[in-house]
């Protein structure tokens, strides 16, 4: 993310920062929270190889990291109240009307069963099952630049029916098991109540594959491209005598590659340059679930641009599949740059972990994760925010863009509660 920003132009972030914490001093009673909550968000953008309660408070002067536990875990504050502030940031510095929401969901490895939520379970860091934490993550991805706009804790079944490790953990009475869709849900209903500028929402096939996170999208009438398996039910055009019938996503290759009409085109640019595949798609139906008014639905499918070596020593290309919801023509240039822009939080899961010390925390409580998660937001913001408005004295002005005036599902923002993903 920083990698286009020199060493000599951070130097005058230090009086940057300092303002911005200082601007969120009337979040805290007394003097101390708020000193301590400058410490806590400096450590967190310093150069520490560990950010912990021990090396943070190490930084900071404090003799112990008591200072920086209590903050997180028994000072009076609200994180949610925090979490408003640095959605405000990021609208009025980063705010465009075309920008992309993208939800996924990362984890951080734990020992234990103690911790919030930590529970035996799928971990995308290692591909396997193990003991973590999973966090359903928003990003708001807009031209000036990404980072995380909100964050849910993902509250296993076994979790969220053990009262007695509710208790301990201190989650609140109103929190239910709630899917990972469903809880992206609620962060998508908390962006539109507030009217946050975007113009299209991206997810992966965890995602895309929910019929409920489909159809919240269809009655908002929102553009979307969502990853999804090769399994997903739909209905493609009418094949020929003798051809294959299409039932599901995986039905249209045998199409895709009789017709050959494949475009070469850049996802975007990554780490080592332009990221090139080949993309093609087709107008579907899915069973059950009409798009919006205007709108029509596409299967995208994209191709490695040379074969590969896959599993069980297979030599082939690699597909990756995606529905499309968008307004009726268009193009599927459109779409393969949307598809593009979901990679924008694994980037964002990568830099908070590395950089903002996101994972990086030893807490066990709902309200200390809360706390520290939302303040890794706060300093990855922090970061994207500085980088955007170095890019633009360099450039000069870009053209605003703030979307659509009005939503007609707007309204105010929902209380926590109501955004809980519970029935």
């Amino acid at each position: 993310m920083l990698t286009d920003v020199a060493p000599e132009h951070v130097e005058g972030w230090a009086e940057e920062l300092a303002s911005l914490t200082a601007g969120l001093g009337h979040l805290f009673a007394r003097p101390e929270p708020r000193e301590v909550f400058a410490d806590l968000v400096e450590g967190l953008l310093s150069d520490l190889g560990r950010k912990n309660g021990w090396t943070m408070a190490d930084r900071a002067g404090h003799a112990t990291p008591h200072r920086i536990q209590k903050f997180l875990g028994e000072a009076s504050w609200d994180a949610d109240a925090l979490l408003t502030e640095v959605q405000d940031y990021i609208a009025a510095e980063l705010g465009d009307g075309q920008a992309t929401l993208v939800l996924d969901d990362t984890q951080v490895i734990k020992k234990g069963t103690r911790s919030v939520g930590v529970a035996h379970q799928h971990c995308g860091v290692t591909g396997d099952v193990r003991n973590c934490q999973v966090m359903v993550m928003l990003t708001y991805a807009a031209e000036a630049g990404y980072t995380f706009y909100d964050r849910r804790l993902y509250l296993p079944a076994g979790w969220a029916d053990d009262a007695e490790r509710r208790q301990d953990a201190g989650v609140p009475e109103q929190v239910c098991f709630a899917t990972k869709p469903q809880l992206g849900i609620a962060m998508l209903k908390n962006a539109l109540a507030r009217e946050l500028p975007f113009g299209w929402v991206a997810a992966d096939a965890d995602y895309g594959k929910d019929p409920a996170l489909r159809a919240f999208l269809h009655d908002r009438a929102l553009p979307y491209v969502l990853a999804v398996p090769v399994t997903l039910p739909l209905l493609g055009p009418a094949g020929k005598p003798r051809q294959p019938a299409v039932a599901q996503a995986g039905d249209l290759l045998h199409y895709a590659t009789s017709r050959d009409g494949w475009e070469r085109r850049s996802q975007g640019e990554g780490s080592k340059g332009q990221r090139y595949y080949d993309w093609t798609w087709f107008e579907v139906t899915l069973p059950g679930q009409e798009p919006a008014d205007g709108f029509a639905h596409h299967l995208l499918i994209r191709r490695s641009t040379d074969k590969k070596r896959l599993a069980g020593g297979r030599i082939d290309y690699e597909y990756a599949y995606f529905l499309v919801h968008a307004p009726a023509g268009a193009p599927l240039a459109e779409a393969v740059r949307r598809a593009g822009v979901r990679w924008k939080i694994e980037e964002n899961n990568e830099t908070a972990k590395q950089v903002t010390g996101l994972g990086q925390y030893q807490v066990r409580r709902w309200t200390s994760w809360h706390r520290h998660v939302t303040c890794a937001m706060l300093a990855l913001a922090f970061l994207t925010v500085q980088r955007a408005r170095h890019l633009a004295a360099e450039t000069g002005p870009v053209a605003e863009d703030n979307g659509p005036e009005t939503r007609d599902d707007l309204g105010k923002a929902p209380s926590p509660a109501e955004t809980s993903g519970c029935p």
